[in-house]
């Protein structure tokens, strides 16, 4: 990943359209890497491409070097963001014939599974069942949901998002990830901690259900979840 210089970004913040350019070429894979995971949903990939360029030099602007985070860090959300809104507004995503079917087969596998485990499959799991690879799966299970679901209100509070629960002291805006990032980092969680994660964030189930569940405390549960959500903010800051 490209190093940026706290110098050159202070140059483009005051309008240096040439160390601008520059930057936004140096960390075109970057931008390319995002975009990829909006492949196969109808949309012109070099379009994508421009939009996540708006998002990226946002997140240039906007950039103070005492977030104490990489640029290429800061910038993910941005890109994101600015994608999904332009995807969001522009109508239902438009999702292949091939992306339908996998999404069904997913469907089908997944309740199948959890009837009989009292578990989802992981990504892993069911690209291996399924003979996909693991993008493919994640653009499906992505396909299937609302663009703004990770925005939903869970949990105990209705003001309460799993967005709310993973942002740091640095405001990275409120898409700071999608849906596809917590699936990544659902995939480094023990079972334990995924457990606790899927039903307090996943089946809007509160502290105490899930005690009652897993056959601990609230307290137990409390101090877990606590632990796992600043695992996982630690994930996504070192990610990139």
């Amino acid at each position: 990943m490209y190093e940026n210089k706290v110098e050159d970004i202070l140059k483009a913040q005051s309008g240096n359209k040439e160390i601008m350019s520059k930057i936004i070429m140096d960390n075109s894979n970057l931008i390319w890497s995002i975009v990829s995971r909006f492949k196969d949903r109808g949309y012109e990939m070099q379009d994508l491409y421009q939009i996540g360029c708006i998002g990226f030099l946002k997140s240039i602007k906007r950039f103070d070097a005492k977030f104490e985070v990489k640029l290429s860090t800061y910038a993910v959300p941005y890109i994101l963001g600015e994608i999904k809104r332009f995807v969001r507004d522009d109508g239902p995503l438009k999702v292949s014939r091939s992306i339908k079917e996998l999404s069904y087969r997913i469907k089908l596998v997944q309740k199948e599974y959890l009837d009989k485990m009292g578990r989802e499959l992981e990504v892993n799991e069911l690209s291996k069942i399924l003979k996909s690879s693991k993008e493919d799966i994640l653009i499906a299970i992505d396909s299937s949901n609302m663009v703004e679901s990770i925005d939903k209100n869970i949990g105990d509070s209705d003001d309460t998002t799993l967005v709310d629960k993973l942002k740091s002291n640095i405001d990275l805006e409120k898409e700071i990830i999608n849906r596809i990032t917590v699936k990544d980092l659902m995939e480094k969680l023990d079972e334990k901690s995924k457990k606790i994660i899927m039903l307090r964030y996943f089946r809007g189930k509160t502290q105490s259900q899930v005690a009652n569940l897993m056959g601990i405390s609230q307290v137990q549960v409390s101090r877990m979840e606590k632990k796992i959500l600043k695992n996982m903010k630690l994930s996504l800051t070192q990610a990139i």
